[in-house]
């Protein structure tokens, strides 16, 4: 039997293993709705995740004022990242370029659009440059740094500067790097890792289509 200070660790031990456990099923649960088998409802809502998209305001990469109004009807496949990522950012977006050409026909039905997440760089002109050496339908967003803000918490973005103190002009962002499937409602469709072959993008655009 325990007594006094051992009985003490014992439950504090047992507490504590509990609730360890029950943090690392509630993870596997919304890791699985979001992540996983990214099975949702009629509504488009996916259970058990916290949701992606809504409403912003940006520039294109030709000036022009846009709104998630603007591609509705489409499906949307978007990253975040910033034009002066020495890796991540290129390879996904040549990712995206052969997405589009191995769709064919179907590549009208969907919008390629690249979110930067370190708008004081990436100005229209940079952004424009940038997307277009991948391919010309791949749409840059940019605008203010409040603008970039609201886009990144709708879609549970990050992006932070590395260090911009030591280095102004060539400084890092750390920044998530998944891609996103939304539906042609703006509802999300499901969720790329990084890494993620285009012929795995392909096929599940054309199933989402």
């Amino acid at each position: 039997m325990f007594h006094g200070e051992k009985m003490n660790k014992f439950f504090a031990f047992a507490v504590g293993g509990l609730v360890l456990i029950g943090l690392v099923v509630a993870g596997f649960v919304i890791s699985q709705s979001m992540f996983g088998s990214n099975s949702k409802n009629r509504s488009g809502i996916i259970v058990g995740a916290p949701q992606i998209g809504g409403a912003f305001t940006l520039t294109n990469n030709k000036g022009e004022t846009v709104t998630e109004k603007d591609f509705e009807g489409k499906l949307m496949l978007v990253f975040f990242g910033y034009t002066f990522c020495p890796d991540v950012c290129p390879t996904e977006m040549n990712v995206f370029g052969n997405v589009v050409q191995g769709l064919g026909e179907a590549a009208k039905e969907i919008t390629p659009v690249f979110i930067t997440v370190d708008p004081t760089r990436d100005t229209v002109a940079v952004m424009d440059e940038f997307v277009q050496a991948f391919h010309p339908s791949i749409v840059g967003l940019t605008g203010t740094e409040e603008q970039i803000n609201v886009v990144k918490k709708a879609y549970r973005a990050y992006g932070q500067a590395a260090n911009k103190k030591d280095d102004p002009d060539y400084y890092l962002v750390d920044h998530t790097s998944f891609t996103y499937l939304m539906d042609k409602d703006g509802s999300l469709a499901t969720v790329f890792s990084y890494g993620t072959s285009s012929e795995e993008i392909i096929k599940k655009i054309k199933e989402t289509l």
